[in-house]
């Protein structure tokens, strides 16, 4: 363990020393990727000072205990000694899981991209009570939700809605809700109490930076609208919404959401760096799942990952098995334990990929 720590430690040295050259700080794209390699590695850094005391504790007990000497010395010894004996698996495992090598995506921030599926106006009023799902869940990690566009359902909901998510590892959190979500009761139209099945898509995609996709302004083009929906009387008149079609892959990027053509377009151009960098990352995120016979975060959209039962009570995620009888809890934003659970199951896959590292 300490041999593997050694060469983290090499690496994390060199790191230090490069982001305070300025040949690396005038490159934003290199200063930023060795800043987030930097923050992973000093996390290693401590764990690896705290393995360190634990090892010369559990030696130096060694030594007094073979002593023998001195009695008072020997109890304290022994108390160190279980202490380091019982601190030092938990801690090699720790090292283990943040050993796995990190997707450079995850620190990134997200678009979620909610649609109405299947069932007609309770698909809709569905993605709505998704939307608030994950809304209240990142509220509750300090994250912003930032709306990009929507379209509102008939009797409620919405067809569709995309929003911005930013903070801390926002990708490497919401890329595990990516897929086809069922729910399972009575819609509020349903006369007869009859439980339908209706579904929402959840599409995530890491918030792509203007360095990792470079888009030719002359294979996209410009279309300016009237917004729709709430916001008075300047929104619905002036065209302040923008819609971006990006040529060469027909792909679709529009936001409505500000009252500023400019910030509109802004945020348009975003949500079409992402959507360009995601195709290409769904590629390889399905090609690393075949790898491993994955199916915790295969890429595949039309997957069906969960169903949220209401005469049960339930929530299950299909990928693992997972049930839950929490599911008012659950729709009102404690989606973590499931995440958790996730994050567990696709680490133990990928340890097992990298069995070889220590």
């Amino acid at each position: 363990m300490l041999e593997k720590l050694q060469i983290v430690k090499q690496r994390f040295d060199e790191v230090s020393d490069l982001i305070i050259q300025p040949d690396i700080i005038t490159d934003q794209k290199r200063y930023i990727q060795l800043n987030r390699e930097y923050k992973d590695l000093r996390i290693l850094m401590d764990k690896r000072e705290e393995y360190i005391e634990f090892t010369n504790n559990l030696a130096e007990a060694e030594e007094i205990i073979a002593d023998g000497s001195d009695a008072e010395m020997v109890d304290m010894a022994k108390m160190q000694y279980d202490e380091a004996k019982e601190g030092i698996p938990k801690l090699e495992e720790e090292i283990r899981m943040l050993l796995i090598p990190k997707d450079p995506e995850d620190s990134k921030n997200a678009v979620v991209e909610l649609r109405a599926g299947a069932g007609g106006d309770e698909a809709s009023i569905f993605a709505g009570d998704l939307f608030r799902m994950y809304t209240k869940y990142c509220e509750g990690k300090g994250w912003k939700v930032s709306t990009v566009d929507f379209s509102e359902g008939t009797n409620g909901g919405f067809k569709e809605i995309q929003f911005e998510v930013s903070g801390e590892n926002v990708y490497g959190t919401l890329k595990f809700e990516a897929g086809v979500h069922r729910v399972q009761r009575v819609p509020q139209t349903e006369t007869q109490g009859r439980v339908h099945t209706s579904a929402a898509t959840c599409m995530v995609f890491p918030e792509a930076e203007e360095f990792d996709v470079e888009i030719n302004p002359k294979e996209v083009r410009i279309d300016f609208f009237c917004s729709s929906g709430p916001g008075g009387q300047s929104v619905n008149t002036t065209y302040s919404a923008v819609r971006l079609t990006h040529i060469p892959t027909g792909l679709v990027a529009q936001c409505q959401d500000q009252k500023s053509q400019h910030k509109n377009k802004e945020k348009a151009f975003k949500v079409l760096r992402s959507r360009l960098y995601e195709m290409e990352l769904a590629k390889k995120n399905a090609a690393d799942a075949e790898k491993r016979g994955s199916m915790v975060t295969s890429g595949d959209r039309s997957a069906k990952i969960r169903t949220y039962n209401y005469p049960q009570g339930r929530v299950t995620d299909h990928r693992i098995g997972l049930t839950l009888y929490d599911l008012q809890n659950i729709v009102n934003g404690d989606v973590q334990k499931i995440i958790d659970e996730l994050m567990l199951a696709e680490n133990t896959e990928k340890l097992k990929a990298n069995d070889n590292v220590i």
